[in-house]
Parts: structure tokens; sequence; C-alpha cells
């Protein structure tokens, strides 16, 4: 059920949407709940409803987070719509009536696909008229013979002079009405008694139904264009990849997956803070995602929080000098880092999926943390060359071992003087081995006692 998570309120009955397809049904999105259904790992999201005015909207970083993570992302009908027409570019399949619209310049303004309704506990229910809905209806009445083509203009133009909120068809009707003729508006009663499809509704159905369709037949979808631009994380001009030639081996280790095999795509500092924060992990076992706020607070109060924090920085700022040094690593170089990396903590490869959902990491964010490992490697391995008179590898042994103590070891080491110890006494180097403790006589079990009788 998870594969396929559809975001919908107003628009369609959550039951209908789920008779329509297997799919976890979740309310309108606000801003991060899409980063936070990342922690569930669909394959396919249907984005149809989503809110607004009252809380940030669902935000294009979400949609490019999903598709950067391998997960299809199709929209239509209302803030789906207006997404996919603004990022269809970079991979987003939009579907519908009302998707053309945005896409095509037909309709330009947010406020086509806004209404008003109510709670959960009530189903979400419309209260108000969406404009798009109204211009469907003057194209069908206008289709049917029912209105000509300037009484379908003039009840788009009174529906547009409503306020959204107070927008329902009494309200279009009554400033429309007069001035109709009074043959076309009978003929609009009589054709309006059979019902006037929701052009929402129908464009729902159709975003819901595609994406069962693509998880059904595994139909390709249109990758993202490459990035272009000096400084892109994706290429640019000077830029040097750096790792290992592609595998030609079947089946090996190193073989980038899907995430892997793309750059990622540059972020900026506020949105990544933002999705560390707001985004969510799934623990070891668990069905019910946590904040992954919670859980760097949690990291906070660690006894090793502030060296973890300058390791971890510290990793972060060579990765950065490398990639404004012009490197990029290959797919197999960051493949090659994830590997290490869960060899490292022991994770094997089937559970790969689950501990990246328990550190809180889609594919997407762990392509973009084996970069950033893939890019430190290669600074290491260039680090002569990465600056003006950089370091070698020496300069970076003797600077470790010197701010560790290592060094005036090793010196006493070889000139077999003794070196202090953490406990301030003396001891001569090398150290001996221990001596093994002198086996102990084994002693012998005494003997039972005969049995008494009377």
């Amino acid at each position: 059920m998870n594969d396929l998570v559809v975001f919908l309120g107003p628009s369609l009955p959550a039951a209908e949407a789920r008779r329509l397809a297997p799919c976890r049904v979740l309310p309108p999105a606000r801003q991060g709940d899409l980063w936070r259904a990342l922690a569930l790992r669909p394959r396919a999201v249907a984005l149809v409803d989503g809110v607004f005015e009252s809380v940030p909207s669902v935000w294009h970083h979400e949609v490019l987070a999903a598709l950067d993570a391998g997960v299809a992302v199709f929209g239509g009908a209302s803030m789906g719509a207006l997404r996919a027409a603004e990022l269809s570019r970079e991979g987003m399949v939009g579907v519908g009536t009302v998707f053309g619209w945005y896409r095509d310049g037909v309709v330009r303004d947010d406020a086509e696909v806004a209404l008003i309704h109510a709670g959960p506990e009530h189903g979400f229910r419309a209260f108000s008229l969406p404009l798009v809905n109204v211009r469907h209806a003057a194209g069908l009445a206008r289709a049917a013979g029912v209105l000509s083509r300037r009484e379908a203009a003039l009840l788009v133009e009174e529906a547009t002079a409503i306020f959204y909120q107070e927008r329902t068809w009494g309200a279009v009707l009554s400033r429309a009405r007069p001035r109709w003729r009074p043959a076309a508006a009978r003929r609009w009663d009589a054709w309006a008694a059979n019902g006037i499809e929701d052009l929402k509704a129908r464009d729902a159905r159709e975003t819901i139904l595609a994406a069962a369709a693509y998880l059904r037949e595994q139909r390709p979808l249109p990758g993202p264009p490459p990035l272009r631009g000096r400084g892109s994380a994706r290429g640019g001009r000077g830029a040097r990849e750096v790792g290992p030639a592609p595998s030609t081996g079947r089946g090996s280790s190193q073989e980038p997956g899907p995430a892997l095999a793309r750059a990622p795509r540059p972020v900026s500092s506020l949105v990544r803070r933002r999705r560390l924060r707001e985004g969510a992990t799934l623990p070891w076992g668990g069905e019910a995602p946590l904040s992954s706020g919670a859980v760097l607070a949690a990291l906070e109060a660690h006894p090793d929080a502030a060296a973890l924090a300058a390791r971890g920085v510290e990793r972060a700022l060579l990765a950065a000098l490398a990639r404004a040094a012009g490197l990029r690593a290959t797919p197999e170089a960051r493949a090659r880092a994830e590997r290490a990396w869960l060899d490292a903590v022991g994770v094997r490869p089937r559970d790969r999926a689950a501990f990246l959902a328990a550190s809180g990491l889609d594919d997407g964010e762990a392509a973009r943390l084996c970069d950033d490992l893939a890019l430190c490697e290669a600074a290491r391995e260039l680090s002569e060359r990465l600056v003006a008179d950089g370091p070698d590898r020496a300069e970076g042994l003797a600077l470790e071992a010197r701010l560790t103590g290592l060094w005036a070891e090793a010196a006493a080491r070889l000139a077999e003087r003794p070196v202090p110890g953490a406990a301030g006494r003396s001891r001569t180097t090398p150290p001996r081995r221990p001596r093994r403790a002198a086996k102990r006589p084994r002693r012998r079990a005494p003997k039972p006692a005969p049995p008494r009788s009377r």
C-alpha cells in the first residue's frame, strides 16, 4: 500500500481513491509533508490537493527531493497540477486538463483551483467552487449548445469576480443569469439538472490511475534534463570527474544504483537545514516515522555530540572545497563510497533500505552523502594540487600524530626511552607483552558423602 502515496482532500473522497488503486491516502500536503512521506519509501506519489494561506504550501524542493530519491511524482487537479506545470521539466508528471491549462498558459492564477473545505473529520467536504470547474462547465455548456460564446464568457467573468471563499454555483448564477437571455437560462437549468461534471474530481481520478499504471507497468518516465552552467554539481565547464572507471563486470558490488548514477542536484543550505529538521526517520522495524528534528535534538545531548559535529563539519567542508575546485565524483566513486560506509557500520546489502530509513535518509539523500564521501577521498588523494602549496600525505600524518601525541610516543619507542603514560607513570617502550597467567591447579571436586541410614 505504501508503494503509492496520494495527497488528497476535497477533490475526491479518500474511499474512491482506494477503490481506484491500492494506495495510502494522506491529507492535503503542507510544507514538509512530502519530505516526511519519503520515509515510507513509496515508489510513486500522486499529489492532488495541498493546503495554502493558513500554512506554507508544499515546496518545490520536496518534489525535487522525491525525484532525486527515484520516486515518480504525478500531479494533477489542484495543487498537484500547479506543481507539475512548474516542475514538469524536472521530471514531475502532469496529468489532466487543469495541468494542461497551467502548462499552456490558458490559466495563470493559483486562485483558479482554490476553494475552502471542511476538515478531515468531515471528509474535506468542499464549501466553495473552484474557478476551473466553472470554466469547464462553461465550455461543456457551449459545446452542448446551451450557452452562446458570449454567455459562456459571462459565466466565467461573473465567477472570476467572486472571492474564492464565497464562490458557489448559487452565487455565480445569481450574477450571470440576469445577463443571459431567458431562453439560455431555461436551457441551463434543464442541462444542469443532470449534474455538472466536477473537473477537479475527474483530474484527480486520472492522476491516481496514471500513478497506479506506472507502478503496474513499470513504464519509464521522462528523466530530468542535465543541469547546465558553471558550478553545477551535475557538470559544468572545467569540471573534472574523479573515481574509478565504470565497471564492466556483472553483479559488481560497486555497481551504482539509479540514485547513485545521477549527480546530486545542488541544494541550498536553507533547504538542507529545513529538511534536516522537518524530515522523517523510520526506526528499525517500525512503521510510524519519527521527526528527524527530534532525533537531532536527542543527538545534541549525546556525550560525543561536539566531536561528531566537528568531524561532520570537516567532511562537509572538504567536500565543498573539492566541489569548488571543480572535482565531480563519478557514479562508481559514489557507489564505492556507499559500500565502504555500509561495510564500516556493518550493514548488509539486504538491510540497506531499512538502514537508510532508520538514518533519516532516502536514496537521493544517501546519494548526496556518498557524493560528499567520494569527494573527500578525492580531495585527500589530490591534496597537493587541490590548493596552492597543498599538503601531502606525510604532512597530514605528521599533523595528526603531533596533535594526538603519537609522534612523541613513536620517537620514544625509537630511542627506547620511557614514555609518560596516561596516569603520569613512566614505562619502557616498546611495551612488553603481558605474561600469561600461570595455570592454577585444578581443584578436585569433593567426593560425595556415602548415604546414611538408620
